[in-house]
């Protein structure tokens, strides 16, 4: 690892209130959205854990970071000539563990999942595949819904302030809906999965603040923290994310905030030399697990006494 860049010191009290409360290993997740390999691990399965997209490339929001990109990298059910079990029933013939069903939104934000409840519970009980949704914003029958299937967990964006919410996501709705989903979910006892995403407001640091004092009233299976990550096609190709100190100090802020749940650096995050320097603060605020680490992060983790385990699936899951 590069070591001529000078980070930002991160409170190592946060590398304490990680022993305190979690062994010294550290999953590295690398689930089948795209292919991974790097000097130190090249056991990547794509194979292992697959996201499906029930939509297409439809979507009512069209959200400025997004630009409905993510729904590319997805086996999309749209193309696929029959139900979303018998889809699922042929990824498990091939070697499929676990699978991500998610999509597009509509109008309001919900992802289109009730319709296909009667096959996820087939594919629950009858092919024992793990199921992680993203639900979007599901309203009071879609919670039911998820309930009764039994999913490892459900993958919701909290944001913290309205101005993101109307300009980047393209909603009306108010922040308190957020905490209505994670409301809504946990009285069904579906497990929640919140994600916080620095930046979103076009590289700036807005409402995460209020997005982790929401998460940290209810009690979350896990927090996923990601970084803006500019892409091509989208209105913030060409944003700047938030700065080093910036990230390192909300990893910190997070780790005090949920010292006893798992904390993961997931997916979404600038690529080149910055992953590498966002993937060190990750470890060094005590968080329990990365995403894709950059080469390198194997090694970092083993200096900070940390025992690296790698999982072809998305963060938190485990086989």
């Amino acid at each position: 690892m590069d070591d001529v860049v000078s980070l930002p010191v991160v409170d190592p009290a946060c590398m304490d209130i990680r022993r305190a409360h979690f062994p010294d290993d550290i999953r590295l997740h690398a689930p089948g959205l795209k292919g991974y390999r790097t000097s130190e691990y090249r056991g990547h399965d794509a194979k292992e854990f697959v996201s499906i997209n029930v939509t297409g490339m439809s979507c009512a929001l069209s959200c400025d970071h997004c630009k409905m990109q993510v729904l590319r990298g997805m086996d999309d059910l749209s193309q696929f000539d029959g139900s979303l079990f018998q889809l699922c029933e042929r990824l498990a013939a091939r070697g499929a563990r676990g699978v991500l069903i998610s999509g597009g939104a509509d109008a309001v934000g919900r992802v289109p999942l009730l319709a296909h409840v009667p096959d996820l519970v087939r594919v629950r009980r009858e092919l024992g595949l793990v199921i992680r949704v993203h639900p979007g914003l599901p309203d009071e029958t879609t919670s039911a819904g998820l309930a009764e299937v039994g999913i490892e967990g459900a993958m919701v964006d909290i944001i913290g302030h309205e101005d993101t919410i109307r300009d980047v996501y393209h909603l009306d709705t108010p922040v308190e809906e957020y905490a209505a989903v994670l409301e809504r979910l946990e009285r069904h006892a579906v497990p929640t999965v919140p994600h916080i995403i620095l930046g979103l407001h076009y590289g700036r640091m807005l409402g995460e603040e209020r997005a982790l004092a929401m998460i940290e009233r209810h009690s979350p299976k896990l927090l996923v923290l990601v970084v803006l990550m500019p892409l091509n096609g989208t209105s913030m190709a060409n944003v700047q994310p938030p700065s080093l100190e910036e990230i390192g100090a909300f990893f910190a802020r997070s780790r005090r905030a949920l010292p006893r749940t798992p904390i993961m650096l997931g997916c979404a995050r600038p690529l080149g030399e910055i992953k590498a320097h966002i993937d060190r603060l990750a470890i060094d605020a005590g968080l329990n697990g990365i995403a894709y680490p950059a080469d390198g992060i194997v090694g970092y983790a083993e200096s900070r006494g940390l025992r690296p385990t790698f999982i072809n699936a998305c963060c938190g899951v485990t086989w």
